[in-house]
């Protein structure tokens, strides 16, 4: 990239504040922090102009780390034609220092030196990919659909630990949680077992468990409906027909996934989701591989998780591939699984790339 004058901003980017660095060229970057409202955002966009106007004019380039506060920084920043780049958190290289010494005016140091370096010696940046608004407003529904099943999930072992504290046992003749009959002997507990503290902390998470179970009947038919969306519709489809992956695996990962086209590369695919092993090589030791990175969505491995295992039951040839795995060491069918986890994020990503390109040649 080639320039006269160049503006680079790091950017630290808290709930409340906006701490930034701010460097002409190669000059020292200086400090300069706002508050993280609209309002705030907009005097920082103001005095980044007037800035460049006062060197006679500079292209601007601003970073700052992506987080849970999405990307509304990002939008106002491109609105006011200023780049804008999002930075992987996971991918930016901190030296052990860095990691013990965190604070503001450091963090927005490093961000400005990774900015800078890319714009005037053309490092790569480790950057993520932008989803557009409806992208975004579609994870919306799917990751709170999500949220509630782990939320349901905690529960339910929080009555399960409540009923192991008080020694009650569960008779064979009820059942298996989850059950009608398991119910109304839980909701029996509640009411006839000595101990007012125990009936009124199991009243409560029968409670809790039931108001979950209608919130995921309510978000299941919102799921359905983002399922029959005209822009989700056709890869949607195509997901749902491979075995083992049913309507809530196809939305969250056409959804998270947004842009098939961005991946170039199958190996790509495993990366992103952290399924790829990690790697500890030096000039004296030959590589070791570790523990799966473990980067980018967490909701979508369990996802996978759940899908794998059902291939792996229904699929003759997945269930092939994992037995000719397990053989291998059968003390690692963990690993086993995450292959087969791996397996299925590529054949989704073929499947999905392969129906949304087709959609968009219909289009």
């Amino acid at each position: 990239m080639t320039m006269t004058n160049v503006i680079c901003v790091g950017c630290d980017s808290h709930e409340k504040t906006l701490v930034n660095m701010i460097g002409v060229n190669r000059e020292a970057g200086q400090q300069w922090s706002v508050a993280n409202t609209q309002r705030g955002r907009q005097r920082l966009i103001a005095r980044l102009k007037e800035k460049a106007d006062e060197i006679g004019g500079a292209e601007i380039v601003f970073g700052y780390e992506a987080s849970s506060q999405g990307f509304v920084l990002h939008d106002e920043l491109k609105a006011a034609g200023i780049e804008c780049i999002v930075l992987a958190p996971t991918k930016i290289e901190r030296s052990s220092k860095q990691k013990r010494n965190k604070n503001d005016k450091f963090d927005g140091q490093h961000i400005l030196n990774i900015i800078r370096s890319h714009v005037l010696a053309g490092t790569e940046l480790p950057a993520i990919w932008v989803p557009d608004a409806q992208t975004r407003d579609d994870r919306e529904t799917v990751r709170m659909r999500h949220d509630v099943t782990e939320k349901q999930t905690v529960i339910k072992t929080q009555i399960q630990m409540l009923l192991k504290r008080h020694s009650i046992e569960k008779p064979v003749e009820v059942g298996k949680s989850g059950t009608k009959s398991y119910r109304r002997w839980l909701k029996a507990m509640s009411e006839s077992q000595p101990g007012a503290g125990f009936r009124s902390a199991l009243q409560s998470l029968i409670r809790q468990l039931e108001f979950s179970e209608a919130e995921l009947r309510r978000l299941d038919q919102d799921v359905n409906q983002l399922y029959e969306m005209p822009h989700l519709k056709p890869v949607v489809e195509a997901l749902d027909q491979e075995v083992g992956v049913g309507r809530l695996a196809a939305v969250t990962y056409a959804v998270e996934v947004g842009d098939f086209g961005r991946f170039r590369r199958r190996q790509q695919i495993g990366a992103y989701w952290g399924l790829t092993p990690s790697s500890n090589e030096s000039g004296e030791v030959d590589d070791r591989k570790g523990h799966i990175t473990h980067q980018g969505s967490a909701r979508v491995r369990r996802m996978l998780c759940q899908s794998g295992w059902s291939r792996a039951k229904h699929d003759p040839g997945e269930r092939a591939a994992y037995q000719r795995l397990v053989e291998k060491n059968p003390k690692r069918k963990k690993i086993a699984m995450v292959a087969i986890m791996r397996r299925l994020a590529i054949r989704l990503w073929h499947v999905g790339r392969k129906a949304q390109l087709e959609m968009t040649k219909a289009a």
